[in-house]
């Protein structure tokens, strides 16, 4: 009975350094065991609700919260916009229309020794900016570019690298869900967001193209030249009439939210749209296909917001256990103050990238680092800072040998290609990502200039 009264009181005066620590490791132990994510934080946040009532920690009426936070979810505009590009990419997809391009941009660079590597590198780059979903953008290019690769005689480590690098980098280049999803948990523009990922986005997608054609020229074997024909001008013309649609549904998505015009929810809402326009004019619109994209759309959607309802409840718990104020008193006293909780807090999001989605560490690891992310950054530093977290994030999908994009690649891989090799081909891709990322740590500008810049 005493050991209980001493328990009891010790609860009472610091509920956070029991029951906060309580929730998250409660949290890791359940997400290990592979039960859904959603379901996890709900349960965890029902569990720990019903403990800190039953010792008084937590006032029943602090629970009321709830529904008005789920009501706010509800009514949030900027979130409309992850099923309208969610659908503008799917439709795409399914249309055959990212299949003709990747085909067109082949003969077109064809000739080059690397060609085919560097148009998987420009295609993959606006897949993945349509999509933002590495799954996805890794098995559509591991199943429409991989075969065309080995045919064409391209070593596999060089293909499926080149493959699963271009997958990820649709976590930095806009318009992407990943950063509609970041500028919402970490209450900032998606504008100005999008506008802040151009430039490091481009400068990744650059760094690859930059190396493969380096690498095929210094190696020859890894990829031999191709024998294709002089194009003609009935090709040539052919060829532009397949790459122009969709490289200009992007830019007006993208050049209607930099100028101001629409909001990203609006501009999703018109690439959605211009989607299904291209796909008609293309001959790729069906009923069936519109259903297995809307299928497909709302699949995700679900996934997205059932993780969104779930963190809402367990962030709202722990608060009210005290957890947000230990982990932010944690995070602000590090030693190295700033580049202490840089280091920190990056090395967390890239170990939680090895195990779990983008989507439920945009919902559970950056509402906890947020707090102390004001506090010692500064709210003017949050575009960079989200455009750091997406750059990290897109290495950790990489790194071997827990990689997101290596494991969907593995999927759809033929046998004949070990996973000794796809590691092999990510290594390179790997360590230009971290060249990048640390020049946009060092060098905050390459965020900062276009979003302070006047554009509306």
């Amino acid at each position: 009975m005493i050991e209980i009264e001493i328990l009891n009181y010790v609860i009472s005066i610091e509920p956070s350094l029991i029951l906060g620590p309580g929730m998250f490791l409660c949290l890791v132990i359940v997400l290990l065991s592979g039960y859904p994510v959603a379901f996890c934080l709900g349960g965890i946040a029902v569990l720990f609700s019903s403990i800190g009532i039953l010792l008084g920690v937590i006032d029943p009426i602090f629970l009321t919260a709830l529904p008005q936070r789920i009501l706010g979810i509800m009514a949030n505009f900027t979130l409309l916009a992850i099923p309208a590009f969610i659908f503008m990419g799917a439709m795409l997809e399914r249309s055959g229309i990212a299949e003709r391009l990747l085909e067109s941009m082949g003969q077109l660079l064809g000739r080059l020794r690397g060609g085919l590597a560097l148009a998987v590198v420009i295609v993959g780059s606006l897949l993945a900016a349509t999509t933002g979903v590495v799954a996805a953008t890794v098995t559509t290019m591991g199943f429409i570019s991989l075969p065309a690769m080995l045919r064409a005689g391209y070593n596999p480590s060089l293909a499926t690298g080149v493959i699963a690098a271009s997958g990820t980098l649709g976590q930095i280049i806009p318009p992407s869900i990943v950063l509609v999803v970041l500028g919402d948990q970490l209450g900032i523009s998606v504008g100005d967001l999008f506008l802040g990922s151009l430039i490091p986005g481009l400068l990744m997608a650059s760094t690859f193209a930059i190396y493969v054609l380096i690498i095929s020229n210094l190696k020859p074997k890894l990829a031999p030249k191709q024998n294709f024909n002089k194009i003609t001008t009935k090709q040539l013309k052919k060829l532009i009439q397949a790459i122009t649609p969709p490289l200009g549904l992007i830019l007006i998505v993208l050049g209607s939210i930099f100028f101001g015009i629409a909001t990203p929810t609006e501009a999703g809402t018109l690439g959605a749209i211009g989607s299904m326009v291209l796909a008609a004019k293309e001959k790729g619109f069906s009923r069936k296909i519109l259903e297995r994209v809307c299928d497909e759309t709302v699949r995700t959607t679900s996934m997205v917001m059932a993780i969104l309802l779930g963190s809402t409840a367990f962030s709202l718990v722990f608060r009210g256990v005290g957890g947000d104020e230990l982990i932010a008193n944690v995070l602000v006293n590090l030693p190295g103050g700033k580049t202490g909780f840089l280091i920190f807090s990056m090395l967390i999001i890239f170990i939680l990238g090895f195990f779990i989605d983008f989507f439920e560490i945009a919902f559970i690891a950056v509402p906890l680092l947020l707090p102390a992310a004001r506090q010692l950054l500064g709210p003017d530093a949050l575009v960079w800072l989200g455009v750091v977290i997406g750059a990290n994030l897109q290495t950790s999908f990489l790194t071997p040998p827990f990689g997101f994009a290596l494991f969907y690649l593995r999927g759809v891989a033929p046998k004949s290609i070990t996973t000794r090799e796809i590691y092999l081909g990510a290594l390179p891709f790997v360590g230009l990502q971290i060249c990048v990322l640390l020049l946009i740590i060092l060098f905050p500008a390459l965020v900062n200039w276009l979003p302070n810049a006047s554009w509306s």
